[in-house]
């Protein structure tokens, strides 16, 4: 079986050891994990637009079994970055990420709005993380963007009510597996929901990747279910830009 992390941060983290890329793929082989989509620190935590960020960028889209995933901040040109949607989508990424509050724009002003209608058109896939936005902030654009790929990062098990009512609502969404440690809850939301609508992924170094990987060796599902979570849904949702 193969497995994709759909959510790793490369760089320096506060709290935590900065890791090079021969380090992060030397965890990679340690846990089994194939390939992994990467978001720099220097993008995430920083200036997008900032010489470390595009150096830091550069560097790691470089490596084999990293895909990148840049941070991008939709805003007037001049403000966010890329200066225009249609920059971005000129080389199309396999998927973005956005911190609306820690970047603090709008996510359902008129510039990101455009955005999202463009990234919607070429199946570029959206993603946030609940911690930072918020759960109400991922709703808000599934509902307003239902043709939108959105992949909810660390949702966390005490959400489980309010993501079945979004996994419920908007067909558009998928929900990163790594922080649902709650006994039986990825199980849940598989048989209630499919399993095409769970992604795995670690948050690492952030988050677990050693306890991430152990729930996936784990689940009590069928092996085609484990499979498409372990990686066939994140292959769906990236498509043509899948690594593989």
């Amino acid at each position: 079986m193969r497995v994709f992390d759909a959510h790793r941060i490369a760089g320096p983290v506060p709290g935590e050891p900065a890791a090079d890329p021969a380090g992060l793929l030397a965890d990679l082989d340690h846990l089994g994990i194939d390939a992994c989509a990467v978001t720099t620190s220097a993008e995430l935590l920083g200036d997008p637009a900032g010489a470390p960020a595009r150096d830091a960028a550069r560097t790691w889209s470089a490596r084999a079994r990293f895909l990148p995933v840049p941070v991008i901040v939709p805003a007037v040109a001049g403000a966010g970055w890329p200066a225009d949607v249609d920059e971005l989508l000129a080389t199309p990424p396999a998927m973005v990420r956005i911190c609306p509050r820690r970047h603090r724009f709008d996510p359902h002003g008129p510039v990101a709005s455009a955005w999202w209608a463009a990234l919607a058109g070429h199946g570029v896939p959206v993603a946030l993380d609940v911690t930072e936005c918020g759960l109400d902030t991922a709703a808000a654009l599934a509902r307003a963007w239902p043709e939108l790929g959105l992949l909810l990062l660390t949702p966390g098990y005490r959400e489980l009510r309010r993501l079945a009512e979004l996994l419920d609502t908007a067909p558009g969404v998928r929900v990163e597996t790594g922080t649902l440690v709650a006994a039986g809850a990825v199980e849940w939301l598989a048989r209630r929901f499919g399993a095409h609508r769970l992604v795995f992924g670690s948050g690492a170094p952030r988050w677990d990747d050693a306890g991430a990987r152990f729930l996936l060796d784990h689940l009590e599902l069928p092996e085609s279910d484990v499979a498409l979570i372990a990686a066939g849904s994140a292959a769906a949702l990236i498509g043509q830009r899948w690594p593989w």
